[in-house]
């Protein structure tokens, strides 16, 4: 049986103090409602219709193909931001799903349990509910002597008694359309925030003679975000979850609390992950692979049996059997290929490091290629930017690059080639050549003995 769906993302979310909509801030790389929507989705309901207010274009922009949107322009709460999904539905029958925007833990599984207790109880309308320990600021289940769902009391109208209850309201529902078209019409405002309470809708339909049901749900499945602090809750969960299911594929973790991994990030089995790692944005860690310890990944690649560590790499790919690090950087556009090497203190820019090559440390290079099997001595840099524009620097197989070379670009080293240490290169260099780009140098007998006499005297003393 198909069913409609409705997110409600409309709010401000105004204990987060920030202009990003509150359904916007990341959980894992990934908006909260994202991954609401993605739990939704699953369940195959026929359409879904998100409610959006705060930051609307921006909330909109984020939604996937086929998924529908409404603006409740003023807020005046849920039971107000359903009836405006309702307009915006028309005249359509069956099941609707209701479930807020701002639960990044809710996953297919628990919705479908919702659903499917609804179509088999015969309610009016099926309440996903919880069990917390602290129950201070959700709404409270409320049933009669015979354990009959009667109502949902909001925490600031919440009696003593009924303050102490520790049964809550999820925020999650199914309703038959039907019902509630007509009672959502007949919601009042007399509550402590002068709103409309979609779970007045509860006790209408109970006083209508109607039954209402109660599905449970884990906690952390339904657990909302309204501050920084249960988002970073929200997220540690996350993680956990995308870890767990890594490990129980084949991931190797030290420390899988240190890991940080992304929703899309692809890590395959035999990979090893090291204390202190994030990967984001669609990274792939192929099996063999040992990334950490403190390694950031973001939209990269590190191929079978590479080794990451101590390193940044950002849109960055690392061929099979290379080694980044320690203190090394790939920017976008670098590429190591099979077995080569960018070590300590090494950025690379808009490069491709042959098959075996080898930065090993202190260098910069950016917009060149250098071929395989060469080594890049200390403290090159290739000067790639004249201020104006950026020019490429071509280096070619074999090639042995003296420490405290600066390549001005454009240029071209020769296959086999050699430059000499402190060389400043202007000009291509043929194959199997030594380039020599300095200044010859000149000892000056006793210069340095008469210049300390000149400043501190003829004494001698440092």
């Amino acid at each position: 049986m198909s069913h409609i769906a409705v997110v409600l993302a409309a709010g401000k979310g105004t204990r987060m103090k920030s202009d990003l909509p509150k359904v916007m801030h990341a959980v894992a790389g990934k908006p909260m409602l994202s991954w609401v929507l993605d739990a939704v989705l699953a369940t195959g309901p026929a359409r879904v219709v998100v409610v959006v207010g705060h930051g609307a274009d921006q909330v909109i922009a984020s939604l996937p193909d086929g998924v529908e949107s409404c603006l409740q322009a003023e807020q005046h709460g849920t039971g107000h931001a359903v009836s405006v999904a309702l307009d915006h539905l028309g005249d359509v029958g069956g099941e609707i799903l209701v479930v807020p925007g701002d639960t990044p833990l809710i996953d297919t599984e628990t919705l479908s349990r919702l659903l499917d207790a609804h179509r088999a109880d015969g309610n009016a309308t099926t309440i996903l509910s919880a069990t917390v320990t602290d129950p201070h600021g959700y709404g409270r289940i409320v049933r009669n002597e015979a354990g009959d769902v009667t109502g949902i009391v909001e925490q600031r109208d919440a009696t003593d008694a009924i303050d102490a209850i520790t049964e809550v309201n999820a925020g999650m529902y199914v309703f038959d359309s039907a019902e509630l078209s007509e009672d959502i019409r007949n919601l009042e405002t007399n509550n402590a925030q002068a709103e409309y309470y979609l779970t007045d809708v509860v006790a209408a339909v109970v006083a209508r003679g109607h039954s209402a049901g109660a599905t449970m749900a884990d906690p952390v499945a339904v657990m909302g975000v309204n501050t920084h602090r249960q988002l970073a809750e929200a997220a540690a969960l996350r993680r956990a979850l995308i870890n767990g299911e890594l490990m129980d594929a084949g991931v190797h973790m030290q420390d899988p609390a240190t890991v940080y991994i992304d929703a899309g990030v692809t890590v395959e089995a035999g990979a090893s992950l090291l204390p202190n790692v994030m990967l984001t944005s669609g990274t792939i860690v192929r099996a063999g692979a040992v990334v950490g310890p403190d390694a950031y990944a973001d939209d990269s690649v590190i191929e079978t049996g590479a080794h990451v560590w101590y390193s940044v790499l950002r849109s960055a790919k690392v061929g099979s059997g290379a080694e980044v690090g320690p203190y090394a950087s790939l920017r976008p556009d670098a590429v190591l290929e099979e077995g080569s090497k960018a070590g300590t203190f090494v950025e690379i820019k808009k490069s491709v490091i042959g098959p075996g090559a080898k930065v090993p440390h202190l260098s910069y290079i950016g917009d060149a290629a250098v071929g395989a099997r060469s080594n890049i001595g200390a403290g090159t840099i290739t000067v790639n930017y004249n201020g104006f524009e950026k020019f490429r620097t071509q280096i070619g197989e074999d090639v042995k690059v003296g420490s405290d070379t600066m390549l001005v670009a454009p240029v071209t080293v020769g296959d086999r080639a050699m430059t000499a240490a402190g060389s400043v290169i202007t000009e291509d260099v043929e194959p199997d050549a030594i380039a020599f780009g300095r200044a010859r140098q000149v000892n000056k007998p006793g210069l340095a003995a008469r210049l300390r006499a000149r400043y501190r005297g003829d004494s001698g003393q440092e």
